[in-house]
């Protein structure tokens, strides 16, 4: 029988419920109290604050994440008959919010170093038959580190397509100093309760600098009113409730010191492993900052070493399996992607969040020595 978790192995969304206890309960208090429970003035206020956050713009929220990419698709009229690329190696939720705008997700490689949408890859594809009709790449900042923006902007200027970015994992990364969310023409960000930033349920916005584009999405996000009861056009039911907005203020005011202990943390492991047998730390590109939503090692024993952390209580997690390109759901891919595949078959997720105690960290780095030396 596998140990149990030892008690310093808090799940990450219950030890951040706990930090904001207080101030969580008076949230919801003031949203039980207000009347107003569907886009009210906690979704106004959140909105503000977290553009404010990213350094400006325009945010609108929606329900979840997966919204937040078609919803944004729909807003560019990206829709049947286009055709939107993502790195193969990514959360199979970027996949279906292409799907769900009607558009047609096609698969390129990833940086084998970072994990994040290959340009030179983007490039082939783009200049393959599988290219035509191909309007926009969904740049998945993937655990936290930023995709390579400048070769991506390259190429996509070249071929004429947007450039959109998946911040699911990323609130606080940073790319030659600018955030996250703020590179592209637009961003879709999730707040499901494992993020950086956690909602206690489903949450999720767009980020812009487009007025135009903002005010589309507002629309889209509720039947396409332009007014109450009157659609412009077809829209949807995706509306950030007044709950979660209201819990997300409350923990947006500590995300930056989150984001700074998930670093000191990292660095932690950095050293801990830099000498071991077994596994290979992550990289960090130069001028990045990486946000650590994942602390991400690679290794060519994988199911061996998965199956020795997971003896020792220790709460380890492949993220994720089988690279998009190879899941039925979404098409498969005429030619491979052998970085995406290799890299499917060596991740392992170690634990890491604000609340992972010095102890804890130590433990994990010394059963992989005990692992390393077996």
């Amino acid at each position: 029988m596998p140990n149990q978790p030892n008690s310093w192995s808090v799940p990450y969304p219950q030890a951040d419920q706990h930090r904001h206890e207080s101030e969580l309960r008076e949230a919801w208090e003031r949203v039980c109290e207000s009347g107003s429970y569907i886009l009210g003035r906690e979704v106004e206020a959140f909105e503000k604050e977290f553009a404010g956050y990213l350094g400006g713009g325009r945010v609108v929220g929606v329900a979840s994440g997966t919204d937040a990419i078609e919803l944004l698709l729909r807003a560019l009229n990206i829709g049947p008959g286009c055709k939107v690329v993502l790195p193969s190696f990514a959360p199979s939720a970027c996949a279906a919010g292409v799907l769900r705008s009607g558009a047609q997700p096609v698969f390129a490689d990833i940086d084998p170093g970072t994990f994040t949408l290959c340009p030179e890859s983007l490039s082939t594809l783009l200049r393959s038959p599988l290219g035509t009709g191909v309007r926009a790449a969904l740049v998945v900042h993937l655990y936290g580190h930023p995709a390579d923006w400048q070769g991506l902007c390259r190429v996509a200027a070249e071929h004429g397509i947007e450039l959109l970015e998946d911040c699911a994992q990323a609130h606080g990364a940073m790319w030659q100093g600018q955030m996250a969310g703020t590179l592209g023409r637009a961003a879709a960000f999730s707040f499901y309760p494992t993020k950086n930033l956690a909602a206690l349920g489903d949450a999720g916005v767009v980020a812009t600098h487009d007025a135009e584009l903002a005010e589309r999405l507002r629309l889209i996000r509720e039947y396409g009113w332009g007014r109450r009861h009157v659609s412009e056009f077809a829209g949807v039911n995706s509306r950030l409730d007044e709950l979660q907005a209201a819990v997300l203020r409350v923990k947006l005011t500590t995300l930056r010191s989150g984001i700074l202990q998930r670093r000191r943390l990292a660095a932690e492991y950095d050293a801990k492993l830099k000498d071991s047998r077994s596994v290979m730390p992550p990289v960090v590109r130069g001028g990045c900052e990486h946000a650590y939503h994942q602390y991400v090692v690679r290794t060519e024993k994988r199911e061996a070493l998965l199956a020795h952390l997971v003896q020792a209580g220790i709460p380890a997690a492949v993220l994720y399996p089988v690279p998009l390109h190879l899941q039925r759901a979404f098409g498969g891919s005429p030619v491979p992607l052998p970085e995406a595949e290799r890299a499917a078959t060596e991740v392992i997720s170690l634990p890491l969040h604000p609340y992972l105690s010095e102890e804890a960290l130590g433990s994990v780095c010394e059963a992989i020595e005990r692992f390393d030396h077996a």
